[in-house]
């Protein structure tokens, strides 16, 4: 699995990525975003000097998902997964796995927890993070639950609280 940092050019491959997974989108109770609304979105995701987002490809270099994550949130140490996705002629082949432990071969220094957000009603993506070394965090529903994966503690920084979620 390789990641690449997305850019705006390439916000139309992250619409066929999208394109490619409707029952996401349908599982949220949504359509697919337009091509517009995903550039917009690119957009503002890159203004934001923590926000993450990477295409993800195979070992043969197809494009086969995205990963969106945000640096030191909520609290400074985290690393918070907003989303993962595969497209779904590619589901079910280990693929959501090797990114995610891709992602973590790759952490930056200090990082000390990993959480990751499931948007709606989804027991396949509760069970997916459940079985990368996740556990039930934050229950916030109907919009959505919260997983957490602890790492090794980075030293305290003075006058820095850590926000405790239940599990953690």
């Amino acid at each position: 699995m390789k990641a690449t940092p997305l850019a705006l050019q390439h916000a139309p491959l992250l619409h066929t990525l999208y394109a490619a997974a409707p029952g996401y989108f349908a599982l949220l109770g949504t359509r697919v975003p337009t091509p517009a609304e995903v550039t917009r979105d690119v957009e503002i995701a890159l203004l934001d000097p923590r926000r993450r987002l990477d295409l993800l490809h195979d070992d043969a270099g197809e494009c086969v998902g995205s990963l969106d994550y945000k640096l030191h949130y909520p609290e400074d140490g985290d690393l918070t997964i907003n989303l993962l996705l595969i497209r779904e002629d590619c589901q079910s082949r280990g693929l959501g796995g090797q990114a995610v432990r891709d992602l973590e071969a790759r952490l930056p220094p200090g990082t000390g927890r990993i959480l990751a957000s499931v948007l709606g009603d989804n027991p396949r993506g509760a069970r997916f993070w459940e079985r990368q070394g996740y556990t039930f965090a934050l229950d916030a529903r109907p919009v959505m639950t919260w997983y957490a994966k602890a790492l090794a503690v980075p030293a305290p920084q003075p006058g820095r609280r850590r926000l405790s979620l239940a599990g953690d």
